[in-house]
């Protein structure tokens, strides 16, 4: 078996691409662009259509919604601040977050929402940065009243209302009482999204022109944003939703008068960001390189190590690993990494073919992202079939066994 230069086989690259080609071909996912590298080589895979029912080929420039695979690549922005001490991990969020002051707690996760307790302490920006300020997506506790609260207030993404402009955001959730102590407890996804808040107050800049003069430009992510704009629209697939039960192809998201089509009101750093194979990798290749791009530093290798670490103790990770465990059906074992860092999950144990340490996330419209400092590996799955259904979630799986079983050094 002959080795190509990037350490991976060319018979484990021809099998990466047998089992997408078998995932398009079975009609389950309509187009993917993938790509995976290894030191200096990248190896990419574009196949199928931008529609399911036709349309244009996907290509390598072709634009997805990246959905919560947004969180990894938001956070550099708090990163940045942390490094010039613009935050400090431990400073109270109050004097940038005022809403966020004096908060009070549930008594119980499914109690009414006036029986509380005061907070034993304020929030911290490392329980912001580590997703344990105290309130967040808890998908065990599904039709409590404060998680009620939160879909009611437009607090989420995905809703049929998009999400208000920030301060109206930050004044119906300083509303509502947390669900846990502040750093109790892991939960997902708000804390991602009052990042982007904070981004924005500390530096008197909206939370998308840090993020384009700090990190974008600088890694030439010339497709990466919060909007597509007109002239990249054809680039922008449909996000298709399918039922559940017959599988019948429903878009959610059509490009043309999208979503994504007109710059939104709430900059989301849980799950708002569009981008492109390419631009993806440029920033997962940083963080490989402890921070650099070519000869210019984007963050402190210090940075870069706290963040793509796992930031949890063993009573707030419970939280983090019942979500992934208690959810095969939905992920088919994806998820199952044990640790999350700032922003990311972490593997802090060895549960499938990746080793400790690799570290990225999945998004719900079909997309996965992760980096591997002990292989130097980086790779960019994209579909554009969100996971109402289980197929992209099997495709993450596979894909990523693909990228290991090729591995040949």
């Amino acid at each position: 078996m002959r080795q190509s230069n990037s350490g991976f086989s060319e018979a484990g690259l021809r099998r990466i691409r047998d089992v997408l080609v078998r995932y398009v071909e079975s009609g389950k996912i309509p187009g993917l662009v993938a790509l995976v590298s290894r030191g200096e080589e990248t190896h990419a895979e574009t196949l199928g259509t931008m529609r399911h029912d036709g349309g244009p080929p996907m290509r390598r420039d072709t634009i997805f919604r990246m959905a919560s695979t947004s969180k990894p690549v938001g956070m550099s922005a708090a990163m940045i601040l942390l490094d010039e001490c613009r935050l400090r991990l431990d400073d109270l969020v109050d004097p940038w977050l005022p809403e966020l002051a004096d908060r009070q707690v549930l008594k119980r996760i499914d109690g009414p929402l006036d029986d509380t307790v005061p907070a034993r302490r304020p929030i911290t920006v490392r329980d912001v940065l580590t997703s344990t300020f105290g309130l967040g997506m808890d998908m065990t506790s599904l039709a409590t009243p404060i998680m009620n609260a939160v879909f009611e207030q437009g607090l989420t993404p995905n809703l049929p209302t998009p999400m208000p402009e920030p301060d109206e955001w930050m004044r119906r959730l300083g509303a509502l009482p947390l669900m846990h102590q502040p750093g109790e407890r892991w939960q997902y996804h708000i804390a991602s999204d009052l990042l982007g808040v904070l981004v924005a107050r500390v530096t008197g800049q909206s939370y998308e022109t840090f993020l384009r003069e700090r990190i974008f430009d600088p890694l030439g992510m010339k497709d990466t944003g919060f909007h597509v704009p007109a002239d990249k629209i054809d680039r922008l697939p449909p996000l298709y939703a399918p039922d559940p039960q017959s599988g019948e192809f429903h878009v959610w998201d059509e490009a043309k008068g999208g979503r994504h089509s007109q710059p939104p009101a709430f900059q989301g750093g849980g799950g708002g960001l569009n981008s492109t194979a390419d631009d993806y990798h440029a920033y997962f290749r940083m963080l490989l390189n402890g921070g650099m791009h070519g000869t210019e530093r984007i963050l402190s290798r210090a940075a870069v190590n706290l963040m793509t670490t796992n930031r949890l103790a063993p009573e707030q990770q419970a939280a983090r690993h019942a979500m992934a465990v208690n959810n095969v059906h939905v992920s088919f074992g994806q998820g199952q990494h044990g640790g999350w860092g700032f922003g990311m999950a972490v593997r802090t144990y060895r549960g499938d073919y990746a080793p400790v340490g690799q570290f990225g996330w999945d998004g719900g419209s079909g997309t996965s992202t992760y980096a591997d400092p002990e292989n130097q590996i980086t790779g960019i799955l994209l579909t554009q079939v969100g996971t109402s259904v289980p197929d992209p979630a099997r495709l993450f799986h596979d894909f990523w066994t693909m990228v290991y079983q090729a591995i040949d050094d």
